[in-house]
């Protein structure tokens, strides 16, 4: 069955991959983007995830499109890499306030719909470093750790209304970012990863894919690593 599908931060990355993932399967797909363009065959809509207003008005065009969203995948996400003693507010409050706090209301506006329809599937983008810790992400990690506590309550609070919610963790993963990394930290990232390289987006969309899926029905509060064994024990 055809699904009304969302995912924040859509136009590239993992994000682009999973959209791209979940149209192969058939569902109605919009991305929020705030420059850039979706994928084909991919609804785009403009979107900053820090503003309430623009989070309600895309929902609200995605709902005229598709209906109510059935399955949300919260991507959306930045960094401001520096070491504490050089972080400022503004650092740490624009970080918190796109990757967890425009979760949180992304996931507040695609719940009614999913109340009244008694389903849905959420998926929170996270971070091996949520975990881990990584030195000069002292925001990024703490926006990433964040979201686990946040799908959790949430699975909690939705579980008997048929809606799961549940987080993918991916490592270090080939994108335009990691390809600028200089060869020899790529190898020093590599030598800490069990599987010895990085993950392809589409193996993160696959996961994802999966927890979003009916096969997924029994799968709620979970945290998915995807990092090659990177955290593994966490």
């Amino acid at each position: 069955m055809s699904r009304s599908v969302l995912v924040t931060g859509g136009n590239r990355g993992i994000g682009r991959a999973i959209a791209v993932a979940l149209a192969a399967r058939g569902d109605q797909v919009a991305v929020t983007h705030r420059s850039g363009e979706p994928p084909d065959g991919v609804l785009g809509v403009r979107c900053d995830v820090t503003d309430a207003e623009q989070v309600d008005r895309a929902f609200t065009e995605v709902e005229q499109a598709h209906g109510p969203v059935e399955v949300l995948v919260a991507n959306a996400g930045i960094t401001r890499d520096t070491l504490l003693m050089r972080m400022g507010d503004d650092d740490w409050d624009a970080v918190l306030d796109t990757n967890l706090s425009g979760s949180f209301r992304v996931v507040r506006r695609a719940a009614r719909g999913m109340l009244r329809q008694r389903w849905g599937r959420v998926v929170l983008v996270s971070s091996v470093v949520g975990m881990l810790g990584s030195p000069g992400q002292v925001n990024y990690a703490a926006s990433k750790a964040g979201l686990v506590g946040l799908a959790r309550s949430v699975a909690r609070e939705l579980g008997s209304r048929g809606i799961t919610v549940n987080v993918v963790a991916p490592g270090f993963v080939e994108t335009d970012m990691t390809a600028e990394l200089p060869e020899q930290s790529k190898e020093q990232y590599r030598d800490q990863i069990p599987l010895r390289r990085f993950a392809s987006v589409e193996e993160v969309a696959a996961v994802v894919t999966f927890l979003t899926s009916e096969e997924a029905g029994y799968v709620t509060g979970a945290l998915v690593p995807v990092d090659g064994g990177l955290g593994m024990g966490h």
